[in-house]
């Protein structure tokens, strides 16, 4: 289930898949395994399920607790709780599926793909994105299309508006690309493995790291000012209790502390969230390289290898150069991030500005 969501397909596509396959649900799989009567419909798996399936930790290895409450003992009515309200207990028995898969079926499912008019769904739906404004690039085409026409155009153009660019570019085009920076990045990798790693380190941690120390440094300064918060007001408080200060004067005083300890929980919070996300990503070289190996002399792209290489396409307006057009496009990868190469530069697209309104 989770290879068929990596895959590019959705719950309903799943649900179909393993209907036609004839895999047991999991109500009659365990009643195979307990020796009982089997469902009326063994094999019919609904989408509901699929999706409960995709979301489920306990996969991982962990256990999480306290998913959902009822408001009375004397109520059945179960209510689902939030995940801030969950407990999530690591490691607590053997995983069947990986953390690093888990957490990108949860990135994919966050960008819907439904399938075109044209039975035709693209390789990179939900994966692209617009430069200038950030919306996503929708996937297009129509059954009279052949495979060369299907393009990806930003979801704010609209022709005469002035709400965005068409960033057009088509779907070959794009697969090109992709492709060859794939076979790049696995090229080097095997060629120079220590020089990939020190490329990496030099363009994703380099900075990084620096802005890291300066958070951590301001979180254990904050950390230290909460504490002092917390005696300070205890002392108010006695002095308020002893009448040393008007009582008016303690609200004041409190009101103000309390905000102010509120302010840097909140940013200790969150600066601590950013260096734990720091510190996890630092390990993430080794979860990229066990990718790399896992499609070590792949020649051609299909939309697991996408999916499980590349996290985000970033395509900017194309540009005239000696009336040529070039478009920049940027990839972020999975673990690692964007990958610069010395030479890397725009890339040149057979696009023409007719093509463009003609398909």
């Amino acid at each position: 289930i989770f290879d068929l969501c990596v895959a590019g397909k959705g719950p309903m596509q799943i649900a179909k898949i393993l209907t036609a396959d004839k895999v047991l649900t999991t109500k009659a799989h365990y009643a195979k395994q307990k020796g009982k009567v089997l469902p009326e419909n063994p094999y019919s798996w609904n989408e509901s399920t699929i999706v409960g399936v995709l979301e489920r930790m306990d996969y991982c290895g962990h256990t999480v607790n306290f998913k959902s409450y009822s408001k009375s003992h004397k109520l059945k009515k179960r209510i689902p709780t939030t995940k801030e309200q969950q407990a999530i207990f690591r490691n607590t028995h053997e995983a069947i599926v990986e953390e690093a898969v888990f957490e990108r079926v949860q990135e994919l499912r966050t960008h819907k793909r439904r399938p075109t008019k044209a039975e035709r769904q693209g390789m990179f739906s939900g994966l692209v994105f617009c430069a200038d404004c950030g919306s996503k690039l929708h996937f297009a085409t129509c059954k009279s299309f052949n495979g060369s026409q299907d393009h990806y155009r930003c979801a704010r153009y609209k022709s005469n508006t002035g709400d965005c660019t068409a960033h057009f570019i088509r779907e070959e085009t794009l697969q090109q690309i992709i492709r060859q920076r794939i076979f790049a990045v696995t090229a080097l990798f095997f060629d120079d493995i220590t020089s990939f790693m020190d490329l990496i380190r030099r363009q994703r941690y380099d900075e990084a790291e620096k802005e890291m120390k300066r958070k951590q440094r301001e979180v254990g300064q904050a950390k230290k000012r909460i504490a002092e918060l917390d005696r300070i007001f205890k002392r108010i408080y006695e002095d308020d209790i002893n009448g040393t200060i008007s009582h008016e004067r303690f609200l004041k005083l409190s009101a103000e502390y309390e905000a102010e300890q509120r302010e840097l929980t909140e940013k200790v919070n969150a600066e601590q969230r950013e260096v734990d996300t720091y510190e996890q990503d630092k390990s993430d070289f080794d979860s990229f390289a066990a990718v790399i190996r896992k499609y070590v002399g792949i020649t051609e792209l299909t939309p697991t290898i996408v999916n499980e290489f590349v996290k985000k396409i970033v395509v900017h307006a194309p540009e005239k150069i000696d009336g040529k057009r070039f478009q920049k496009v940027d990839i972020v990868f999975n673990f690692v991030g964007e990958i610069h190469f010395p030479t890397e530069s725009q890339t040149e697209t057979k696009d023409t500005e007719k093509q463009e309104k003609t398909a």
